[in-house]
């Protein structure tokens, strides 16, 4: 039996960013002026190994800041490690951010040129591959105009379809088929299928546990910068469950999960970095604007067992909370929230006076905590939380606080439906007489 040729290794894996207070600190210690360490150390990564053999399609998952794109973007040398060693054997092509390496003002076949030669082809070779690309892009005549032009889902058509049509030995993709529709993404996973049965590497990175679950021969689990475990789909997308609920279990038996160390415990036991009293992960450039004559002061997302998250599992119930401080007397307060992805689309959404479950006046100097509780069937992926308080008086519509895009949701599932809900349809198929 032949033995198995390593297509990228990672060793003792670290990336570190400096965190200073203020940017005189920076300042100083550029100049040498200061002989005082001025910042705080934030590991992205810590310590990582992995192995990925020629043939392997791997998978990495995690929550939101657990390392996964900057683990990828390491291992294609757009970021230099802090630490620990990163080996490559084999052409690689890499869809990590829509674009990079596109240049706005050139037109798509120029586009195809420009990426074509950094990844190491000549003009020639381009031209051999251009109605494959074309073909498989199929954006039209959009070719001929400046991608400047294109929509995020063209963009990321022309991009894929230069990735592989290349004939890379290695092929390294970050949450880009959560762009485009539904049959484009299908032709995208009917490539991986390809890829697999010619031999090819594939290691990407995916929200999209059902994709995890259906490609992948072994799955990698990060969390805060730590691997938590390595192992097949099923085994670490049920441990990636434990970890969203705060119950990822950790033994002493050192088993190559690294799960006697301090530092993996700590990563297990911690699901994000807090932003309000609650911990919620706050969105810096959320649009907030009203009277505040009523002021949202706290908010947040628990799971069913009442755990505060930003992840939940899809089917499970899920409740929105906030708390609100009245500073001025109001005669029926309106409480809403909304759901929307991340290309804007308010999905789903509901207020008190809908719900007929507050219509009631409130006094100055009051606060109220209002939640909303529900089964949460939307598809795997990112949304956005959006918060309001409003009003009518003397029918006026008065808008007291709104918070837009304020939190971010993301929704885990190992079945994603077409569209944005599951109908959670029950199929059957029988035989019929001939």
């Amino acid at each position: 039996m032949d033995e198995k040729k390593i297509a990228i290794e990672v060793k003792k894996l670290e990336k570190a960013y400096k965190l200073y207070d203020k940017p005189s600190d920076r300042l100083r210690e550029s100049l040498g002026l200061s002989r005082k360490k001025r910042y705080k150390e934030h590991y992205a990564l810590k310590r990582v190994d992995m192995t990925i053999y020629q043939g392997e399609t791997v998978g990495i998952i995690g929550t939101n800041g657990s390392g996964k794109s900057t683990i990828l973007k390491i291992i294609t040398g757009v970021l230099n490690p802090s630490g620990g060693q990163v080996s490559v054997n084999g052409r690689i092509s890499a869809l990590l951010e829509l674009g990079a390496g596109f240049n706005m003002e050139y037109n798509g076949i120029e586009n195809v040129y420009l990426n074509g030669t950094m990844i190491g082809f000549s003009e020639k070779e381009i031209e051999a591959k251009m109605d494959d690309i074309l073909e498989f892009a199929d954006i039209g005549d959009y070719v001929y105009q400046p991608v400047k032009t294109y929509s995020s889902g063209m963009f990321v058509r022309l991009a894929f379809a230069v990735a592989i049509n290349i004939e890379p030995e290695i092929l390294i993709v970050d949450e880009a088929l959560s762009v485009g529709d539904v049959f484009f993404q299908a032709k995208c996973y009917h490539k991986f299928e390809e890829f697999k049965k010619m031999g090819k590497t594939i290691l990407f990175v995916s929200h999209d546990l059902s994709s995890i679950s259906k490609y992948c021969d072994k799955v990698v689990l990060l969390n805060q910068g730590v691997k938590l475990g390595e192992g097949s789909p099923k085994e670490m997308i049920d441990a990636y469950k434990q970890v969203l609920v705060g119950q990822y279990p950790l033994s002493e038996d050192g088993d190559g999960n690294l799960s006697g160390d301090k530092e993996v415990k700590a990563a297990a036991a911690k699901t994000g970095e807090g932003g309000t009293e609650h911990g919620a992960v706050v969105n810096p450039d959320l649009l907030e604007y009203g009277t505040k004559a009523a002021t949202i002061e706290d908010y947040y997302v628990t799971d069913e067992e009442g755990r505060n998250t930003s992840a939940i599992i899809k089917g499970q119930m899920c409740s929105v909370h906030m708390r609100v401080r009245f500073s001025e007397d109001i005669p029926e307060p309106i409480f809403a929230f909304s759901i929307k992805n991340i290309k804007g689309v308010e999905i789903t959404g509901t207020n008190t006076m809908l719900e007929k479950a507050f219509l009631e006046p409130v006094t100055a100097g009051s606060v109220k905590e209002i939640t909303f509780t529900q089964k949460i069937d939307l598809q795997g992926g990112e949304y956005l939380l959006s918060l309001g308080v409003t009003g009518y008086e003397n029918e006026d519509f008065k808008v007291y606080h709104r918070l837009y895009d304020v939190l971010n949701m993301t929704v885990i599932s190992d079945k994603d439906t077409v569209g944005y809900y599951d109908t959670n349809s029950k199929v059957r198929v029988k035989d019929v007489p001939i």
